[in-house]
């Protein structure tokens, strides 16, 4: 049967696609380039003495990228407020975002529960994580995508429970190696993405799910340690693109052009990420010379690794650290705005205190 955009698309094929050329010359050399990067900055990663301190934030904009892309925006100020414990959370966006880097996590930790599989369970999982609710496999009729201008049907996905399930766990299949299929895992990551994105099993979250669990794949074959990748940034640069590509493919099977975008994708966060770390690295090592400058006998190494942390602090973080006490640590983080370290945000009654060469960085 033909596609047909206006009805449910439950003739989807299973992966792998057959009859289409996935190793033409033009992916190959664009897969030896996304690999390349990616291999450097699996590098760059496992040299680290403490990857976890910068892995966090860059994580955190990943999420925040991420959510952008469902036009779910929140500034600087609110999401960094919000990441600190004791801080009502009173915007919704950054909650969402919030939620997006639990859920990425919370897959990981499911992935490696689980022999390093990715199943049915764990997608369910990581959108309910998301979505801050039970949601389940969509089970109502009538779910279709539509251009946000005109109204129009641009996709409607397969409908269904048991069709919905069905489907997913064909894609588990495939993810976790039980089809037979000889091709990169990178270009298998495209491929699977798409597959994802157009079985659309959710009633929300659908989008933010799909790019975790590209996280989860890459982690899975062993291409990255830690879901570090910047891949959100390319997508919201490249957003009208991005869905016209996934369209390409279900109405004319034009999978080059999408596993170019993908691999491109790759490429670019790859190095984007990459130039991250080595600038965070080289700040981290100027603030620890200046801060020892500034504060003289009584720096403490745990006040750096907190500024790295939480580009946002307040004198209650270094109080509940045990870093300092409140008198101590006030007079610290006035030394530090003074010599030009920090910068401080009065917000409310709170003043908070910045690691603005953090944030420049990561933005």
């Amino acid at each position: 049967m033909a596609f047909d955009r206006n009805k449910p698309y439950n003739q989807l094929p299973d992966l792998p696609p057959t009859g289409i050329e996935l190793e033409s010359p033009v992916i190959l050399k664009q897969l030896a380039k996304a690999s390349r990067y990616l291999g450097e900055l699996k590098g760059l990663c496992e040299s680290l003495p403490d990857p976890q301190l910068l892995i966090n934030t860059l994580v955190l904009q990943e999420s925040r990228d991420s959510s952008a892309i469902e036009n779910i925006v929140t500034t600087q100020d609110e999401l960094y407020k919000a990441t600190l414990a004791g801080d009502p959370i009173e915007n919704h966006s950054a909650k969402e975002v919030l939620s997006y880097r639990e859920a990425l996590y919370t897959g990981i930790e499911l992935m490696r529960e689980r022999q390093g599989l990715i199943i049915t369970n764990t997608m369910i999982e990581i959108v309910q994580t998301i979505k801050r609710n039970n949601a389940g496999i969509r089970n109502v009729p009538g779910t279709s995508l539509k251009n946000a201008i005109n109204g129009e049907v641009i996709y409607t996905p397969p409908t269904g429970e048991t069709i919905i399930r069905e489907k997913l766990k064909a894609l588990e299949q495939f993810t976790n190696g039980k089809v037979p299929f000889e091709a990169d895992p990178l270009i298998k990551l495209a491929m699977l993405h798409y597959q994802f994105e157009s079985i659309h099993p959710f009633a929300d979250g659908n989008g933010r799910t799909g790019r975790i669990i590209n996280a989860l794949y890459l982690v899975q074959q062993g291409l990255l340690d830690y879901p570090v990748l910047y891949l959100s940034s390319y997508i919201v640069k490249y957003k009208s693109d991005y869905y016209q590509l996934l369209r390409g493919v279900t109405e004319m099977e034009n999978w080059e052009d999408w596993i170019m975008y993908i691999l491109t994708a790759i490429s670019e966060t790859s190095q984007l990420t990459i130039s991250k770390i080595r600038r965070m690295l080289v700040l981290k090592e100027s603030l620890e010379n200046s801060m020892k400058g500034v504060l003289g006998a009584s720096y403490k190494h745990e006040l750096l690794q907190l500024l790295f942390t939480l580009p946002y602090i307040k004198i209650d973080i270094l109080v509940n650290h045990q870093i300092a006490h409140r008198q101590t640590a006030s007079v610290w983080l006035s030394k530090l705005v003074e010599n030009d370290i920090l910068h401080t945000k009065k917000m409310g009654r709170t003043t908070y205190y910045i690691n603005h060469q953090l944030l420049s960085i990561l933005n």
